[in-house]
């Protein structure tokens, strides 16, 4: 598919390591563990999908009988049922207000133009986007600056493992909804199917955190949620929710979260997924068909979940697959261009996004003044056209929804320029893939249109406000889709509405680089199926095209705010290490019967979250390695001060002084820090048996294991800490932890500095040198 060589890494040749001289070790490792936020700097940790098997853990599986287990399976069906639920209600009124708060913009802004008043409709319009902008803008600043942007590099990143603080918190879900809803309504361009995936997550994960202490919801069948892998569940189901809300696509959303978000999927998670959207659909439908009643405002009058964008039979010869081709490649090309271009947009903005809110504010405003500047003078510049005799609605259209804009056109004309700016985006799609049209636009009005979606599209993606790229990608490649079916003519049996979906499709291809998850959205969207063979021929040459010269604009974005991504391959070069060549010290260890002042030292003064646990044996030579305790485990048994006064085996009576609630996992944050604990000098100097709380059989490798196999094994098993051990046994019992951030390429080569030269990269083509000064 693409240039990249890891097709099939088995065959790449790897380097003599008999011939290359000796690997220079860095002693340090440089690279920081931190990450951008939505728009903020936060530390990050990395999730645990492992069970801990210590003798606590056994004590209570086995005190679990059918009535346990069965509330555990249909209480999970029942949260299933409820993202489902919750993500429909949110979707539906999304689509809503926004509906309804821009129908009004348009409408008081079209009359004053009715009446002559240009002026007055331009402070109008333009006040109202500016104090949609601000206050969308405000409340993510200072509120919850982890609601900026889309939500999917965040959602990926921790379907991958890594836990950034903030996410899927209330006041992140509520920011994310009000300010999607204002930020779309103030004519940003701008989409809510990012969001909407965020807002999913964020249902499910507050949904899945077991209930809360601090309101009260602790009974007992909610517990069993408590943890990283019920969680991870959740969340997946909730991103195809998100989506199924969005263009009221349940399949495209479960495959969505296959292809794109989740990196671990199997048949149980994809059942549940399933129900989730079709609970979604459901839903959709029932609400729509109450806004068909008239109950919904202007909701109804356009919008992506709301109409078929075509449905009519589709013939088309060979001659109609050369077009569709050179849409792929076109679709490739500009999905690359706009990769890159949107890379170094977010770097400048990165560092305003890095001061004071107040930067971020007027970021924000600024963006919001230049959009609406073009979006009512843009249309000035386009020729008024007489309304066609046969069209099929009211010429020109009075008021907000419609195909044939009348703006400052006399009676009888229409604007064909303002019908696809001055318009929701949502309205702007269904006019591009409507039939029967292809008299409507000018070839300037589209390539006006064109240039306008796809630059404003990237600088208003990075302010600090929730916002999505689906929609703006779709509507840009729309615009040029339909204008290489203007320049076909008569010569193609596909109208000018296909190839704007063909266009869609291209430039979501060549930007994102998701092919079944797309192919299936779109068909959703559109309800053709005939139009599948072109639709998945668009995506697979867009996606090749595209793939010689970027990454999928999600990973590009997260590799900017720094996540550390697992990918599912190792690169080539990893095989010519072995684990133990990239483990780094000084490595802190505890003995089964550990004084509580060495405990708290070692808490206080390292920040490592795991900790092997080694007994010595009277007729060993050397420490034998009994498993590995967690730093959230050992806050809890300082926590509870069931300390010993010898060090002596505490037996199965040290279980009595804990329940299940006190080692489950709290929510994202929430966790006790040592600091908080006090000890008086007599506790610290009594001992605590680590035996019972420690995992006993923690995932272990032999440190001549190459680091691409502890990878895959790392990535597949969804591990935080992988114990590397000796070969040869008398030695100490272990020779170091690794953890995601050993396999980070930049720990790596910072390391081994030698091997930068060796490094496997991709095959792809360089943009021109004067776009690298962008």
């Amino acid at each position: 598919m693409s240039t990249q060589a890891n097709a099939d890494e088995e065959s790449q040749p790897l380097l003599d390591l008999q011939l290359e001289p000796p690997l220079n070790r860095s002693l340090s490792n440089v690279t920081s563990q931190v990450a951008i936020v939505g728009s903020k700097v936060c530390p990050i940790e990395s999730l645990d999908y492992e069970i801990i098997e210590n003798d606590f853990f056994k004590q209570d599986w086995r005190s679990r009988g059918m009535i346990q287990i069965f509330q555990y399976i249909f209480t999970k069906w029942l949260l299933c049922f409820l993202i489902g639920l919750i993500v429909s209600l949110i979707g539906f009124c999304n689509n809503l207000a926004v509906e309804n708060i821009a129908g009004v913009k348009f409408v008081i802004t079209s009359n004053m133009m009715l009446a002559n008043r240009y002026g007055t409709a331009f402070l109008v319009f333009f006040g109202s986007n500016f104090v949609l902008t601000l206050f969308a803008s405000v409340i993510t600043a200072y509120i919850a600056p982890t609601a900026a942007g889309s939500g999917i590099p965040e959602v990926k990143a921790y379907l991958n493992g890594v836990d950034a603080p903030g996410i899927f918190t209330l006041k992140t879900l509520i920011v994310k909804i009000v300010g999607s809803i204002t930020a779309v309504s103030g004519s940003l361009l701008v989409g809510k199917a990012g969001p909407m995936v965020h807002t999913g997550a964020c249902v499910a994960a507050l949904l899945g955190q077991g209930g809360s202490r601090k309101y009260g919801l602790t009974w007992r069948w909610l517990r069993y949620f408590k943890n990283d892998r019920d969680r991870r569940d959740f969340v997946t189901c909730g991103s195809a929710a998100g989506i199924a809300a969005s263009f009221r696509a349940p399949v495209g959303g479960v495959l969505f979260s296959l292809e794109e978000m989740a990196s671990w999927w199997r048949s149980a998670l994809l059942w549940r997924s399933f129900f989730t959207t079709a609970v979604v659909a459901i839903m959709l439908r029932a609400l729509i068909d109450v806004c068909f009643s008239g109950k919904c405002g202007l909701f109804g009058k356009g919008g992506l979940i709301m109409f078929d964008v075509t449905s009519q039979n589709t013939t088309y010869h060979i001659k109609d697959v050369p077009p569709v081709l050179l849409l792929g490649v076109i679709g490739g090309l500009l999905g690359s261009l706009y990769n890159f271009l949107l890379e170094k947009v977010l770097r400048v903005y990165s560092y305003i996004n890095g001061k004071r809110p107040i930067y971020k504010i007027c970021l924000a405003c600024s963006i919001s003044i230049f959009t609406s500047c073009l979006l009512f003078g843009l249309p000035f510049l386009a020729s008024c056209q007489p309304c066609p005799t046969d069209a099929s609605e009211a010429c020109p259209t009075i008021g907000r929804s419609g195909n044939y804009k009348k703006f400052q056109c006399s009676p009888g004309h229409y604007n064909d320029l303002a019908s696809l700016i001055f318009n929701t985006n949502d309205d702007a799609i269904k006019n591009l893939f409507s039939k029967d049209t292809d008299t409507e636009f000018q070839y300037s009005s589209i390539l006006i249109f064109f240039a306008t979606c796809f630059f404003l599209s990237i600088f208003s993606y990075g302010i600090v406000v929730p916002a999505g790229l689906f929609v703006p990608v779709i509507v840009t490649g729309a615009s040029y889709g339909r204008f290489v079916g203007m320049l076909i003519g008569s010569h193609s049996n596909l109208n000018h509405g296909l190839f704007a979906v063909l266009g869609a499709a291209s430039l979501l291809g060549g930007s994102m680089r998701m092919t079944v998850s797309l192919c299936v959205i779109i068909l959703e969207l559109t309800n053709n199926l005939l139009l599948l063979p072109l639709i998945m021929v668009v995506l697979l040459i867009s996606k090749t095209v595209a793939d010689a010269f970027n990454g999928n604009v999600y990973d590009i974005i997260m590799k900017l705010k720094g996540f550390p991504y697992l990918e599912a391959h190792a690169e080539p070069y990893m095989r010519q290490l072995t684990v133990e060549d990239v483990v780094t010290g000084p490595l802190q260890l505890f003995h089964g019967i550990e004084k509580v002042g060495n405990i708290v030292h070692i808490l206080r003064t390292t920040g490592h979250h795991g900790f092997p646990v080694i007994d010595e044996r009277s007729n060993c030579e050397s420490p034998v390695l009994f498993g590995l305790v967690l730093r959230a485990h050992l806050i809890v048994l300082l926590k509870k001060k069931a300390f010993l006064t010898t060090a002596v085996p505490a037996g199965n009576d040290a279980l009595r002084h804990f329940s299940a609630g006190d080692f489950e996992k709290r929510g994202s944050g929430n966790g006790e820090k040592i600091e908080e604990i006090e000890l008086t000098e007599e506790e610290m100097e009594m001992f605590i048996d680590l035996h019972p709380f420690s995992n006993s059989s923690p995932y272990t490798v032999v440190e001549t294991m190459s680091l691409a196999k502890a990878l895959i094994l790392f990535r597949e098993v969804g591990l935080r800490h992988l114990l590397v051990i000796p070969k040869i046994s008398n030695r100490s019992p272990l020779v170091g932890i690794l953890t995601r951030h050993d396999f980070m390429p930049e720990h790596i080569l910072g390391v081994h500095p030698m091997l930068i030269r060796s490094r496997w990269k991709r095959v792809r083509f360089r943009f021109p040198r004067l776009l690298k000064f962008l």
